[in-house]
């Protein structure tokens, strides 16, 4: 709830006005803002409250941050694909407020510890969506009305574990790597980047983690997506399937692996699939274990170190699984000896 001094806070009363104007409510009817944690990316939200039973989700955004500008054409075309998201009642770039339907707070991760049965059951919807935003030709893309971030390319996956060396390896495990060992990363890291580039090309959301999947009335709708662009389907496979915020049983996770891959007819062999998926989701490993260095330490949000221990153990699992990354294999160990230390 927020406290009555807000009352007299202009930007609380330009949030409240942009959500009446928006709703086409009176003065007359009483309305409460309730702050929600939030999900990074330089913004806040807020839980609408009006007559009781009805709500919505209020977003304000800094514009600073580019992929927050797009975040409301996105969800609107996700929405016209059949991605099911939460509904955009309105945007207002000149003050970077959002309002959208509120869907409730149950995610994929808080139902880690649902049955099995009914956790394969959500997964299997999740993926039957992905697999649809997967599908969209990309000469279909509404380019001239929809922005996206820059695509996958090999100098984001370069960004990506230069961002896993600097706030994880170093920071986090202390540990300073040799001329020679660094050189032999480096390539090995650049021939797995060259094969995801050369992989199929999709529309990815690229974070799709259990948090960034709502559930409602046991169906799943995707948030979070300023980030999409176009890339590898693997690295949305890895995200979700390799998340160290759950843990999956070895038949379990490949089981909804298979379940992807028979959803439309592939190229690939089961093996050679199987193989790119461990690939891809090594790469989004390094992405996550550099992210929760860099929140954990530079912007003090330590929750985010306590996921270190699960996001390094998939790292070695998905490393162990190829044979084609025996050096970030070795530096996973290296690291695990570190942050045991």
């Amino acid at each position: 709830m927020i406290p009555q001094s807000a009352f007299r806070n202009p930007q609380y009363e330009q949030m409240i006005n942009f959500a009446r104007e928006s709703l086409g409510l009176s003065e007359s009817i009483s309305l409460r803002l309730s702050p929600l944690e939030g999900r990074g990316s330089d913004r806040t939200f807020s839980r609408l409250k009006w007559n009781r039973k009805n709500s919505a989700i209020l977003i304000h955004y800094d514009p600073k941050r580019i992929e927050n500008t797009y975040y409301a054409d996105i969800a609107s075309f996700l929405s016209r694909i059949d991605v099911p998201v939460p509904r955009l009642i309105r945007h207002d770039p000149s003050r970077c407020l959002i309002l959208m339907e509120d869907l409730g707070e149950t995610d994929l991760w808080s139902l880690r510890e649902t049955s099995r049965k009914a956790l394969q059951d959500l997964y299997q919807k999740t993926l039957t969506i992905v697999h649809r935003l997967h599908s969209f030709p990309e000469k279909d893309f509404p380019r001239d009305r929809v922005k996206l971030m820059g695509d996958f390319d090999h100098d984001l996956y370069r960004w990506e574990r230069d961002y896993f060396l600097d706030h994880f390896v170093r920071d986090v495990c202390t540990i300073e790597l040799d001329l020679s060992f660094e050189k032999k990363l480096e390539v090995e890291l650049s021939g797995l980047a060259e094969r995801l580039t050369a992989s199929k090309r999709s529309l990815v959301h690229r974070d799709l983690q259990s948090q960034n999947v709502l559930i409602r009335d046991r169906e799943p709708f995707l948030i979070d997506f300023q980030g999409m662009r176009f890339g590898s389907l693997f690295y949305d496979l890895g995200s979700l399937l390799c998340d160290p915020y759950v843990e999956f049983k070895d038949k379990q996770r490949m089981d909804l692996l298979s379940y992807y891959y028979g959803l439309s007819k592939q190229s690939l062999t089961w093996e050679d699939f199987q193989k790119i998926f461990w690939e891809a989701s090594a790469q989004r490993l390094m992405q996550a274990l550099g992210a929760y260095g860099f929140l954990g330490l530079e912007k003090r949000l330590e929750a985010y170190l306590s996921h270190i221990p699960s996001g390094l153990h998939n790292l070695q699992l998905a490393a162990s699984k190829v044979t084609s990354l025996p050096q970030l294999l070795e530096l996973s160990f290296l690291c695990q000896k570190a942050i045991r230390r």
